[in-house]
């Protein structure tokens, strides 16, 4: 980002108070990127694949997901990320974690719709052996970040080998001139019962913090961001004893993650809701060296829930939830039945 973009953007903060920045001085200017990540909703095209169960997401399916329906999708999903952290940089979001995308081809055809062509999104996926075909995937905007690596993990369970679910996507490149890992993840659901479920999402999070661990083993310092669909909160066993994560930073020991999603869920903020209970299932995550401040290169400033009100249900069963492209196999026009989180990483120029 150009220098006296960022000295702007940053003076609109100070205007706004649209974040607590009570330590900027305005005489220096600072770079500033924007991660973020969006659960897409079952972002299907038309075209029946024979090898995954997508056959509701065809016209003649119990969708009847039609092109018309798929690129008005596209759109409404293209212009949300296209708004995601222009509160504080007009770029929108330099890295972007996706889930619930069947394809490569819908990911290009996402960033070929009208409102995200500009940006010049280029695209990270990996097949997974999800059941219904629905991978993870990242876009990224290569003027801001180049990748070095990517690997896609499989959660493999000793105990059922019946189990599939979605990989694990590592992500390794140069995000404005340091070396950042990102860790995209979409765990098992809680299909069957949260109790029931537990077992998986508990294993996702040892296999994810097994990736961590090899990570800092290379490099003690390394600068890791997992973010995902986690299908559990920031206070449950997988986030705390398993990711081994916390909400305080003092109480951030070394090789922990830091969880800034923990005070918004604890003041009622959500990605989703089920029941008029909302669950914050999608956040993200970063390492200590994330957390050290800008003078030490780029640190964590602050984390958001994307919750515009565009993007709540109007009316209806559902009014005030996310508003979603389905439920209960009415079609509903939304976008999807998460709101996306994003988070500001900067560091002094």
């Amino acid at each position: 980002m150009r220098n006296s973009m960022l000295k702007r953007a940053l003076l609109t903060v100070v205007i706004t108070g649209i974040v607590s920045i009570a330590t900027f001085s305005q005489e220096k200017e600072y770079f500033v990127a924007c991660v973020g990540f969006y659960n897409l909703e079952n972002l299907f095209d038309t075209i029946n694949s024979p090898d995954t169960r997508d056959t509701e997401f065809t016209p003649e399916g119990d969708s009847r997901w039609t092109a018309e329906r798929y690129h008005k999708k596209l759109n409404d999903l293209g212009k949300v990320i296209s708004m995601i952290g222009t509160d504080i940089t007009p770029d929108g979001p330099a890295v972007l974690g996706i889930s619930e995308i069947e394809n490569r081809d819908v990911v290009e055809d996402l960033i070929q719709t009208d409102v995200l062509k500009p940006f010049g999104f280029e695209i990270i996926h990996r097949d997974s052996p999800d059941k219904r075909g629905i991978d993870v995937g990242m876009i990224y905007q290569p003027k801001y970040f180049t990748p070095t690596n990517v690997k896609s993990v499989p959660l493999v369970i000793e105990e059922d080998s019946t189990f599939i679910t979605r990989d694990q996507l590592v992500v390794s490149g140069d995000l404005a001139g340091e070396e950042v890992h990102f860790i995209i993840v979409h765990w098992p659901s809680r299909r069957g019962g949260e109790k029931r479920s537990k077992p998986f999402r508990n294993a996702a999070g040892d296999l994810s913090r097994k990736i961590i661990d090899s990570l800092k083993n290379i490099n003690a310092e390394a600068k890791v961001v997992i973010m995902g669909d986690f299908n559990d909160n920031p206070g449950d066993d997988s986030m705390i004893e398993h990711l081994k994560s916390t909400g305080k930073k003092r109480k951030l020991e070394e090789g922990m993650l830091f969880n800034p999603m923990t005070e918004l869920y604890k003041k009622g903020i959500g990605t989703t809701a089920w029941r008029d209970s909302w669950s914050l299932f999608d956040q993200i995550l970063l390492s200590k060296p994330l957390t050290n401040g800008p003078e030490s290169g780029l640190s964590l400033l602050d984390a958001f829930v994307f919750n515009r009100k565009f993007l709540v249900q109007p009316e209806g069963r559902f009014e005030g939830y996310p508003w979603r492209t389905f439920a209960g196999g009415v079609y509903l026009e939304g976008y999807s039945d998460h709101f996306p989180v994003y988070c500001f990483l900067y560091r002094e120029i």
